[in-house]
């Protein structure tokens, strides 16, 4: 009976609100979902790549191969990986969920993010979000990589601890900031509650952002936890701007 109810209110809410592309708007047969057309333009990030930042190589370098700014510049990570590339294509999604809290885009981007990831999802024991600072949340009432994590720790029955990792200080917003600002911007603007850090102890965490531009940001998060005890930090976003230096979200 469940089973046919679900099916029901399924048939009733395409009657309504038919599913459609959520790039071009084409109607579709299944929601959360991008038509033939749009799908391709995806640029999915696939193995080789760097084995700390997540960058695709053009060929294959071998088992634990290192870019050359993870070897110039570690961050405080230990693995990073992205679904796909930051381009025009991935900026429509991640707006969607980011400013207009589509939660269709964000189960796409999810189920994205599971796939790619999948190697740091089965090691994590525990899934945390970037957080955003409390005024911040309370004018946008939505963040984006909380409902991320909270899908991706649902899907691999790990533990979803969104209170572990605080915004300690209000920062401006990153966009339009270069690589130096943006680490500057984000300088000891995170934390871990003294009260919370037990929780980390002999914990591998799982840290999931929606993009990953210069890394600045979760690097001050991998800095925190790290520091409050966590022994080993991957990161895990839907989209990495490839030449940071130079491209603008």
């Amino acid at each position: 009976m469940a089973a046919l109810a679900r099916r029901l209110w399924r048939g009733l809410t395409d009657l309504v609100a038919p599913p459609h592309c959520l790039s071009c708007h084409a109607r579709l047969s299944e929601p959360a979902s991008l038509c033939s057309e749009c799908w391709p333009k995806l640029r999915q990030i696939d193995e080789p790549v760097c084995d700390v930042r997540g960058v695709p190589f053009a060929y294959d370098r071998g088992l634990g191969a290192l870019s050359d700014e993870a070897r110039e510049a570690p961050p405080h990570w230990d693995r990073a990986r992205a679904a796909v590339a930051f381009d025009e294509a991935s900026r429509v999604l991640v707006h969607a969920l980011k400013y207009r809290d589509s939660q269709e885009s964000g189960l796409l981007m999810a189920r994205l993010m599971a796939r790619a990831g999948r190697t740091l999802l089965a090691d994590a024991q525990m899934v945390i979000p970037v957080p955003l600072h409390r005024w911040r949340l309370w004018r946008r009432r939505f963040n984006q990589s909380a409902f991320l994590a909270q899908k991706l720790a649902a899907g691999a029955e790990k533990v979803f601890r969104p209170d572990i990792l605080e915004r300690s200080r209000h920062t401006p917003s990153q966009v339009g900031l270069g690589h130096d600002e943006r680490r500057q911007n984000v300088r000891r603007a995170f934390a871990v509650p003294p009260l919370k850090c037990p929780d980390l102890s002999d914990k591998r965490v799982l840290l999931v952002d929606d993009v990953l531009t210069t890394g600045a940001t979760a690097d001050a998060c991998a800095a925190a936890l790290k520091s409050a005890g966590a022994p080993h930090v991957d990161v895990l976003c839907f989209a990495l701007v490839l030449e940071p230096r130079s491209f603008h979200i």
